[in-house]
């Protein structure tokens, strides 16, 4: 069975592709903060599929995390066929008002944790010349967003970073996806802090599962980037190109002001 490495998976998409790629009979890594989240989920997962569930329990934010992740990994002689990079989180307000330790975290997880993850398995799959890496990024990545300033700059990098090792890893057959999706029924704007004056802004487009599904069918069709965000993401990430940059970020700001 191949095994699939998944962060952030104690809710959200990263449940959703855990449950998902469970049912096709993958084989699981999961990883997150969460240890009863994932010990519930992992059991669960065994329990209907017959499958091996390693739990790890990892604050990804924290410096040394990656590497012990990796390490775990290695120490129980697993090979990670795909790696989903799917942990991060998001921070809504003024960029001076916000709690700088936070930001920091901010990217820690977004960035450094991805980026480091990456680099950690992705030589091992370019020696089988086999191997899946998936990015989840943001459809804030396209463009800048006021009051997701820093949130709205590190999916930009995973975006950018993505497609670059798409090109890069062809030869090694080595398949590298970025999904962007849109509003999400994730628990994102109650951990991004948005105000309850937003409520009602923006509309929940896409379920957990919508995303894990587009995700995969673009990932067998060897697409470098997918955006499941429904009509109205696929306008949104196609603004900046009509726009003047000035004028797109003054729309955004009105739009995104509490």
């Amino acid at each position: 069975m191949p095994t699939t490495l998944i962060t952030g998976a104690s809710g959200g998409i990263g449940e959703a592709f855990a449950r998902e790629l469970a049912a096709n009979k993958n084989e699981l890594v999961i990883v997150a903060r969460s240890e009863d989240k994932l010990n519930q989920l992992a059991s669960q997962l065994q329990e209907q599929h017959k499958i091996r569930v390693e739990v790890i329990v990892k604050d990804l934010t924290a410096q040394s995390a990656t590497q012990e992740v990796f390490e775990t990994v290695q120490s129980k002689g697993i090979a990670v066929d795909t790696l989903i990079n799917n942990a991060g989180f998001g921070d809504y307000g003024e960029f001076a008002q916000t709690d700088g330790e936070r930001q920091i975290k901010m990217v820690q997880l977004n960035i450094i944790a991805l980026m480091d993850l990456t680099h950690k398995f992705l030589p091992q799959m370019q020696q089988r010349r086999s191997g899946n890496i998936i990015n989840v990024s943001s459809i804030a990545g396209f463009q800048p967003i006021p009051y997701l300033s820093v949130y709205a700059a590190t999916k930009a990098f995973v975006l950018s970073f993505s497609e670059s090792l798409w090109a890069e890893n062809r030869q090694y057959g080595v398949r590298v996806l970025v999904v962007c999706p849109g509003p999400t029924e994730t628990n994102f704007f109650e951990e991004a802090n948005f105000p309850s004056s937003f409520t009602g802004k923006t509309s929940k487009v896409s379920t957990p599962e919508e995303v894990v599904r587009s995700t995969l069918k673009a990932l067998e069709e060897d697409k470098s980037t997918v955006v499941s965000a429904g009509t109205l993401g696929k306008i949104i990430v196609n603004m900046p190109r009509f726009l003047p940059r000035e004028t797109l970020v003054n729309i955004l700001e009105k739009q995104f002001k509490a």
